[in-house]
Parts: C-alpha cells; sequence; structure tokens
C-alpha cells in the first residue's frame, strides 16, 4: 500500500512530540549508563569499563577489581600534631639502635630507627626466620621487649630453633597467629620495641575480600601493621615472599609502604648467604651484609673474600681472579675456565656463577682480536665457593682464565685482574678502583692489571706501585696477554 509522504511525517512529529514512557524509553538512561561500575588495577590505578584478569597498563595478573563509588569532599578537620620548623623536630625519637648484628647494623645504615617499617623478602629456606629470630633475640638480650608473631609455624617449633640457636630470652615474647586483629591485640599487650611478623602473606584481614596473601588482603594487612608502627614508635620487621622470578610477591604498594627494603640471598648449595638493601629512607641503598647459615644458627662474615678465592699449591692453568664490588664492599673472587676440544659442531658453552652473556662476549672477542680459536672447543666457565659475578668488572678476569686454560699456561701468582672488556677489544675503566686495588693489596696479591690510556712509547710500560702492589695499566686484551706471555708468539 502506497502511503502519502505528508502522512509520514505528521506521524514522526506526533512520535517526537510524544512522553518517553510511552515509547519504552526512560530519560534516566544515560544517567545509567554513566553510573555503570568501573574497574582499577590496585597496582597501578589503570580504569577500564569491563573486568579484565590482567590490567592493560601493568600487566599483572588478577589486579583489577570493580571500583568503588567516588568518595566525598573531604573537608579541613583535626591534626594529630602541629607543624612545626624542622628544624625544631627531636632527632632523638629517630636514633638509631643496634640489632646486635653487625653485617644487618651495616646494610640499615647504623642500626634500627624506632617505627621503621622493615620488608625483608628471599626464597623459602634461604634463611630468614633464622636471622630475624636472632635479631629479635639480641633486642631482647639488651632489654628492649620484642615480639615474634609467626603465622608459618607453631609457637614450639620456633622454640626449638631457639634453643638451638641460643636465642631464648626473657624479653622476647612468642606467639602464632595467623588473623590481623589478634596481631594488634599482641601487640598491645605486649608493647614491644621490636615487632617481627613472619610472614606478612600468611596474615588475613577479617571483612576484606580476598585469601591471605591476596593482593587486597596483603596491601591492608600490611598498610595496618605501618599504622601501626608509625604511631606507636614501634620497629616492625614484615618477611615477604617472592615469586619465581625473585621479585617479591604481593602488589607493589608493599614496596612503597615500608622504610626499607631487604633481600635475602644465597645459594641452596652454599652456605653463604648476602642480605642487600634495595630500598632505604635511612641509610645508602649499596651495601651489602655477608653471612654464614650453620647448624647453630647464622653468623655474620665480616671479611668473606676467603670463601671465594681458592688456595692451590701450585700454579694451575684456567684460574685468575677478580675483584668485584658488592654495594661499597670490594670482595675477590676466583674465575675458573676449562677449554676442551670436541668434535660436535656446536660446541659446549656452560656457566655457573657468571652472566653467560658476558662469557660469550669475552669468548667473542678473544677470538676475534686475539686469534684464540674457540670454535672447536667446549668452553666451562666457573666461579669457586657459589659467587655470583655480574658486574663487567669481571671481563678481564674471565678473558685471562679463558686465554690460561687454552693454552695450557697458568698465570704468574698473585695475579689479580680488574676491567670491562669492549666489543673492539678495547679495556674500559670500572669505578672505586682504588678501593679494590687496596683490598687486594691488603690481601697479599703482588700483581694487578687494570685498564690504562693507550701505548704512547717507553715510559708507558712503566708500573706503579699500589701499598707494594706492582699495578700494570694495558689499554687492550691483547696487551694483556702479551704482558703475561699468553700469546702464541
Amino acid at each position: 500500500m502506497i502511503v502519502p509522504i505528508h502522512s509520514i511525517t505528521s506521524r514522526l512529529r506526533a512520535l517526537s512530540a510524544a512522553p518517553p514512557s510511552l515509547l519504552g524509553m526512560s530519560r534516566s538512561t544515560p544517567a545509567r549508563a554513566r553510573s555503570r561500575a568501573s574497574y582499577r588495577c590496585t597496582e597501578c590505578g589503570w580504569e577500564t569499563a569491563k573486568w579484565v584478569g590482567r590490567c592493560g597498563e601493568c600487566q599483572a595478573w588478577g589486579s583489577v577489581v570493580e571500583a568503588g563509588a567516588p568518595a566525598a569532599r573531604v573537608s579541613a578537620g583535626p591534626v594529630t600534631t602541629p607543624a612545626v620548623p624542622i628544624g625544631r623536630v627531636s632527632l632523638e625519637e629517630a636514633s638509631f639502635r643496634s640489632c646486635g648484628v653487625p653485617e644487618l647494623d651495616r646494610v640499615l645504615g647504623g642500626g634500627l630507627v624506632p617505627g621503621a617499617a622493615i620488608l625483608l623478602a628471599g626464597e623459602p629456606g634461604v634463611g630468614k626466620s633464622t636471622l630475624l629470630l636472632e635479631v629479635a633475640a639480641q633486642t631482647a638480650r639488651v632489654g628492649r621487649r620484642a615480639l615474634y608473631l609467626t603465622g608459618e609455624e607453631s609457637a614450639a617449633q620456633v622454640r626449638l630453633r631457639a634453643e638451638r640457636t641460643g636465642g631464648v630470652q626473657a624479653e622476647l615474647f612468642l606467639a602464632s597467629e595467623t588473623d590481623l586483629g589478634a596481631v594488634l591485640t599482641h601487640v598491645e599487650e605486649v608493647r614491644p620495641e621490636l615487632l617481627v611478623i613472619d610472614s606478612v602473606q600468611t596474615i588475613g584481614a577479617s571483612g576484606v575480600d580476598g585469601v591471605p596473601g591476596g593482593v587486597t588482603q596483603v596491601k591492608e594487612v600490611a598498610a595496618a601493621l605501618v599504622r601501626v608502627a608509625k604511631t606507636r614508635n614501634i620497629t616492625t620487621v614484615l618477611v615477604g615472599h617472592v615469586t619465581k622470578d625473585g621479585s617479591i610477591a604481593g602488589p607493589r604498594v608493599l614496596e612503597h609502604l615500608v622504610d626499607v627494603v631487604l633481600h635475602f640471598e644465597g645459594e641452596r648449595t652454599s652456605r653463604f648467604r648476602m642480605v642487600r638493601a634495595m630500598k632505604n629512607r635511612f641509610g645508602p641503598v649499596d651495601e651489602v651484609g655477608c653471612f654464614d647459615l650453620a647448624s647453630d644458627g647464622i653468623n655474620a662474615v665480616a671479611d668473606p673474600t676467603g670463601l671465594f678465592v681458592e688456595s692451590h699449591h701450585q700454579r694451575v692453568p684456567g684460574t685468575c681472579v677478580a675483584v668485584t664490588l658488592e654495594g661499597r664492599r670490594p670482595l675477590l673472587a676466583e674465575v675458573q675456565a676449562l677449554v676442551t676440544p670436541t668434535t660436535s659442531d656446536r660446541p659446549r658453552r656452560t656457566t655457573s656463577g657468571l652472566d653467560s652473556s658476558r662469557v660469550a662476549l669475552v669468548t667473542a672477542v678473544l677470538q676475534q682480536h686475539c686469534r684464540l680459536r674457540f670454535h672447536t672447543s667446549d668452553v666451562f666457565a666457573s666461579t669457586v665457593g657459589g659467587a655470583r659475578l655480574t658486574e663487567p668488572a669481571a671481563d678481564l678476569a674471565t678473558a685471562l682464565a679463558l686465554a690460561s686454560a687454552h693454552h695450557g699456561v697458568a698465570l704468574p701468582s698473585g695475579v689479580v685482574a680488574i676491567g670491562e672488556l669492549g666489543l673492539a677489544g678495547e679495556l674500559r675503566k670500572v669505578r672505586d678502583l682504588p678501593q679494590r686495588l687496596a683490598e687486594a693489596a691488603r690481601l697479599g696479591f703482588a700483581v694487578a692489571v687494570v685498564p690504562g690510556a693507550p701505548d704512547t712509547g717507553p715510559r708507558s710500560a712503566e708500573p706503579r706501585t699500589v701499598d707494594g702492589m706492582r699495578v700494570l695499566e694495558v689499554p687492550d686484551v691483547a696487551a694483556a696477554l702479551r704482558m703475561l706471555h699468553l700469546t702464541d708468539g
């Protein structure tokens, strides 16, 4: 049926003038659309209109939750303490107190600060609980009350370890709790000066969504414990778990809430342990503490160099000593290399304690610029005592060890090597060279090979002496090999 066009026009005008209720629509539809729930990442604050399992900004899994309604405008309120000129703020409340473990005091910058929140993270079995039990026992031994709350073990298990390590003290209080409310009650009753939570991932807060160890729970528990530490001036140490890639488990905000972040490192096959400061509001972040995890507890190691340098009765090919820096502490570590012929089309390159990419770089430079052929040999490179050398300053020692193993010629006794190797074969200077040389001289080494200026004449070959040790400056790795008689010619 054909309808006149003026009839259609009149009908459209009538529909446009009709109330929205007659059309099955509501004027509040746009408002409902605007008030639709949004979702926000608890790690970085990224927002999205619908829930997703992975944040589109920081790529964190399980961190996107429904965002609450916007808070009302906050008005001015009473203050807890009035603002005063900074020069009138007392320093007595923030003075350092020794924790009784000198190596940990070194990492913290002088000791424990009242009211500080410290996060200690590390792999399972590395010795976190043993170290903190020793700190709590030393604190109680000098008359300051300490409270050790464990959520991973029973109180009897911790007491058994304390008996073995000599940590039973009258001022050391112990409890096993996994509820945040109970933890705060213990703090109210005991009123400690040092609070140890082992670990923050095992504590749960009632009324908060998620399971203990989840993002929301860890964030709320840590925030509550930090508030208690600040308001009651209690030094609080939180034990944190790590993921399989070595990062601290839980939300990133956990590291922002605390004042100090420490990483406890160590190999399962070695008793040697290191505590490294990753964040410290009260001291330097380039310090490390060295410990020996023994059957009777954990002991500080003031001079760990002897653990990483093997004593040989006679000179052995394929060994060289490097001087690296762990924080601000120079450490000597021995690099060992083994080069064996092979008939395989793909020779093996195996490393232990060394960065495999740095060893591959050193091998390529030696083959290209020093005519050492490794393409028909298997190369094995490792360190002594479980030391991990990731600093480029160990490149020269690695190169000398590989060249010594390739020729079957041992280096002169008492030689250390310091320097970073470039792709053109040049040696680049490293930081804090005087401190490295002083440590090598203190330990009795006679010769140090270090980066120097290019040869300009006979004067450049004259070695200098530092604390009785000869220092040979060479411009590139080829000159270092010639000076130590590790060339074919």
